[in-house]
């Protein structure tokens, strides 16, 4: 329900006023919309609309914008122009957007004094047509071959995966297969301690268990934690915004502290990357991921990770700057794949630079909601697969597909307690911290999931 509204009476601008009274202000008045008042065919894309008022004027409150009822918790104003983002829209349906009284004021301090009332309808589905050709320009016969095989079966089958226990193991897979008798499709790494490789606890130069993985016939995938200094020079790392200032906005930018560290990390991750394309692997590549945290969810949200925190600008520019570097070095077996918090489209690279879209699930039971999800970011990207790339504590997969969430494969995170000595007696247990051993039997039963004995040859 929405608040109660009051209107604010303003003496006439030619109203003479006594010699004590306060001068009159005028209220903003809106000049434009896009998209327009009554507009139709609107595209389901849009992600935002721009207010153009008569003069310069500040968001006073953003819980007095709504949405079709719903408030919408990101409004910015730059001079004359407030925008509104929100989530993508349905199609053929009628949405209202509301600005109730005392939501703006001009600088001078008057304020909007009556509701704001914009209608629109947006147009039918995009087609979904998923497109043939990967990001990367000339990409290796079997990057060319794996994505081929996940596009073929998209919408069809949904290819199991488990993430390494923090970085370059396989222990949450032996989990898996100890608890149903199969191993999953897909096992992921993590770059994440790059700054400490190599050593005795952590080399990534030794490729031997991806190789060993890849020659099973198992998928290889990838992300990277990127650390970061604290501050400059210093040798504790982090990849917390709050934690550094270390700033993305100059992380492209030639001179700074920032480029230097970056392009030092790039030449090192490239170098260890290099070693998969020699041995003809290829990888399903996600790194930056989550950027926009929850920005776009909540009044004064936050980035979770630095690489998001200067805004969208900066990020697309070191997602572009990462993706140039490593095909200037020739890693032409990367699949890159780029995760979304769904409202956050400003955030998104480009097709050009982005096979396919992923998005991370927790805590969500909701067969349906999490179906919604699917959907909403498949109309969104309608030319790329979209992923579970992270999940933890969702409904079961069958559940999930029969609700129409059609993920191209599914990947709950690891459980460090859990898996991260598979010697332990814990390791044995069926509890899990994000996919319990009930969760994944009931995953494997479906003959739709497929699992590592279940893929071809893609050499």
């Amino acid at each position: 329900m929405l608040p109660a509204l009051f209107v604010l009476f303003v003496v006439s601008c030619g109203a003479e006023s006594g010699p004590d009274e306060p001068p009159v202000l005028e209220t903003p008045h809106l000049v434009s919309s896009n998209p327009e008042d009554g507009a139709t065919e609107v595209d389901t894309k849009t992600t935002s609309m721009q207010l153009v008022f008569e003069s310069n004027l500040i968001v006073v409150s953003k819980s007095k914008i709504y949405l079709n009822g719903d408030v919408v918790n990101n409004a910015t104003a730059e001079e004359n122009i407030v925008t509104v983002s929100f989530s993508t829209l349905q199609p053929e349906t009628e949405y209202t957007l509301l600005v109730d009284a005392f939501a703006f004021k001009r600088i001078n301090g008057a304020v909007n004094s009556e509701q704001i009332l914009i209608r629109f309808t947006t147009g039918a589905s995009q087609a979904i047509g998923i497109t043939n050709n990967l990001a990367v320009t000339n990409p290796s016969s079997e990057a060319t071959n794996l994505y081929a095989f996940l596009k073929d079966n998209y919408g069809e089958k949904i290819i199991s995966a488990t993430m390494a226990n923090v970085n370059w193991n396989f222990n949450e897979a032996e989990w898996v297969y100890s608890q149903t008798g199969k191993y999953p499709a897909i096992n992921t790494f993590d770059y994440i301690h790059l700054m400490s490789s190599p050593a005795s606890w952590i080399d990534y130069s030794d490729i031997s268990a991806v190789e060993d993985w890849w020659n099973n016939n198992g998928i290889i995938s990838a992300g990277w934690h990127w650390l970061i200094p604290t501050y400059e020079g210093s040798t504790d790392y982090t990849y917390k915004p709050d934690e550094t200032t270390f700033k993305a906005s100059n992380a492209t930018i030639e001179g700074t502290w920032e480029n230097d560290f970056v392009k030092a990390n790039l030449e090192k991750i490239t170098d260890y990357l290099l070693l998969l394309k020699q041995k003809n692997i290829p990888v399903l590549w996600r790194p930056l991921h989550e950027a926009a945290g929850n920005i776009h969810e909540y009044t004064d949200g936050k980035a979770w990770f630095w690489w998001g925190a200067n805004g969208s600008v900066a990020y697309k520019k070191l997602w572009i700057y990462m993706f140039s570097h490593f095909q200037d070095a020739g890693l032409n077996n990367l699949i890159w794949v780029w995760t979304t918090q769904t409202k956050d489209s400003d955030f998104y690279p480009g097709d050009e630079y982005v096979d396919i879209v992923g998005r991370d699930i927790y805590n969500n039971t909701e067969a349906t909601s999490i179906a919604d999800q699917f959907n909403t970011i498949q109309q969104t990207y309608p030319t790329k697969m979209i992923t579970l790339s992270e999940c933890g504590n969702t409904a079961d997969v069958s559940e999930q597909w029969d609700a129409g969430a059609k993920w191209v494969y599914y990947m709950p995170w690891y459980d460090y307690d859990r898996t991260n000595d598979i010697n332990e007696v814990d390791f044995t247990s069926t509890d899990h911290e994000h996919a319990n051993a009930a969760w994944w039997t009931n995953a494997f039963s479906n003959s739709y999931v497929l699992t590592r004995d279940q893929i071809p040859d893609l050499k």
